[in-house]
């Protein structure tokens, strides 16, 4: 078995990167500027990291901004707390993914401990002002194609108009149209945004009509400027078709404060459900992300903001969810709808089956706290027996580290190629199939879902 999936990596190891969803600024890349430090780099932005750290007792006002505009904790500082308990991500996903930057990106001569910490402070800093350490340089070694982030549905994607006109930038970097702050009336400036969105489309008030006109006027803007899908980053994947009576209702309730939990809930299912539409007529891919507890800790968040760590994954269903949108949309010719979850229990009970039917669905990849070695393999083996290899989206990276982007696709590599291997083994499949399975998985799986 491990002949045949030595062989079969050997043929995709070096394919370029395609990485249709992730967190990466694309202003790094426009600028070009060196990365500030190495905790800047591989620590604070990553809350796989921060959040053991905090776990083992080490404070977030040692790692992170406050809210409050405080200091910011220095950077060696930082750096020795991380490097201290390196011994802590033993097994872990992020274990694997910072050593192999260390080795393969860094080549550093040493691992991190409370010995060795300013010693590879020193020799991180001096490399990443180096010219072959700059971000573009970086993105060229790790042979990406195609990079994706995530973007506020305002944003004017200056950056990524620059990088699309330089002759000198090798790749694509398109936007993702993320609605999520003008979607769920829970969130703290929905009005604020609202209001910001009808100004910026020139809609003539700010009514449900005018609200739903201008959040289909920038998804167009967003397709102008190279984006291919439309991420959803829901609490649940409910889905729900109001009427337009009903729905501006609940709409005007939120506008004028007195909106309740309930309506929250009603209405974001009604804004999945549009947003399913529009993808229809538009064309851009679907994607949901649901099933995150977001700011579990509320002092944390008060303190330090969103995206610390603190975000908890809990129980969720899509057969009856999500219904009403394939009811209407998920026979509908181009239209594709990516699937994700955080619960492993409705791999084989829900997703396979949904993908295995529906045309429009694709299986989302192990995503988040799911995306380490063993529990890509338990979606693997969960999956393959009722929607086989096609209906997979290809591996989807969702990182905010940049420096991980190659050492987290080579992890989905070698887990789909010790799969497959396996699957030799047993005279499952032949292992020329197998071969071009690979090839499926890693490079076609991505293009085809995505339309890239």
């Amino acid at each position: 078995m491990r002949s045949v999936a030595r062989s079969l990596l050997e043929t995709v190891e070096n394919l370029p990167i395609l990485s249709p969803h992730g967190h990466v600024d694309a202003t790094v890349l426009m600028e070009d500027s060196p990365f500030p430090d190495p905790a800047a780099l591989l620590v604070t932005p990553d809350h796989y990291v921060v959040r053991l750290l905090h776990a083992s007792g080490v404070p977030l006002s040692d790692l992170l901004p406050g809210t409050d505009g405080g200091s910011v904790p220095d950077g060696r500082t930082v750096w020795r707390k991380f490097c201290a308990a390196w011994p802590l991500f033993d097994g872990t996903a992020s274990g694997h993914w910072l050593g192999d930057q260390f080795e393969f990106v860094f080549g550093l001569s040493q691992l991190p401990s409370a010995a060795t910490a300013d010693a590879l402070y020193d020799e991180l800093s001096v490399k990443l002002q180096a010219e072959n350490f700059r971000p573009r340089q970086l993105f060229k070694d790790f042979n990406i194609e195609v990079l994706a982030t995530t973007d506020d549905p305002l944003d004017d994607l200056s950056s990524h108009r620059a990088l699309a006109s330089d002759p000198t930038f090798h790749g694509r970097v398109l936007p993702t149209f993320r609605p999520d702050a003008y979607t769920n009336i829970d969130h703290p400036n929905w009005v604020e945004n609202v209001e910001r969105l009808t100004a910026a489309t020139g809609e003539p008030d700010n009514s449900y009509r005018s609200y739903i006109h201008a959040l289909e006027a920038r998804r167009r803007y967003f397709i102008e400027h190279g984006a291919v899908s439309a991420d959803h980053g829901v609490r649940t994947p409910a889905t729900l078709k109001l009427t337009e009576v009903e729905a501006a209702q609940i709409f005007e309730k939120a506008r004028t404060g007195t909106s309740t939990s309930a309506d929250r809930d009603v209405f974001e299912a009604h804004m999945l459900y549009q947003m399913g539409r529009m993808s229809v007529e538009d064309g851009l891919v679907m994607t949901i992300h649901p099933g995150s507890f977001r700011n579990h800790h509320g002092p944390t968040f008060a303190a330090h903001g969103a995206d610390t760590g603190h975000d908890i994954p809990f129980a969720i269903s899509y057969t009856e969810a999500i219904r009403p949108l394939l009811q209407d949309f998920g026979t509908e010719k181009d239209f594709h709808l990516v699937l994700f979850t955080l619960d492993e229990t409705v791999f084989s009970r829900e997703l396979a089956p949904l993908a295995g039917f529906y045309p429009s669905v694709y299986l989302g990849a192990p995503w988040w706290f799911l995306d380490a070695p063993d529990a890509m393999q338990r979606f693997r083996s969960a999956v393959t027996e009722t929607a086989g290899f096609s209906r997979f989206s290809g591996f989807i990276d969702d990182t905010r580290a940049f420096c991980s982007i190659p050492a987290r696709h080579e992890a989905s590599r070698r887990v789909e190629a010790s799969f497959l291997a396996r699957m030799v083994a047993e005279h499952r499949v032949t292992e020329e199939r197998a071969h071009e399975i690979l090839f499926d998985t890693v490079d076609t799986s991505p293009r085809r879902t995505f339309k890239l």
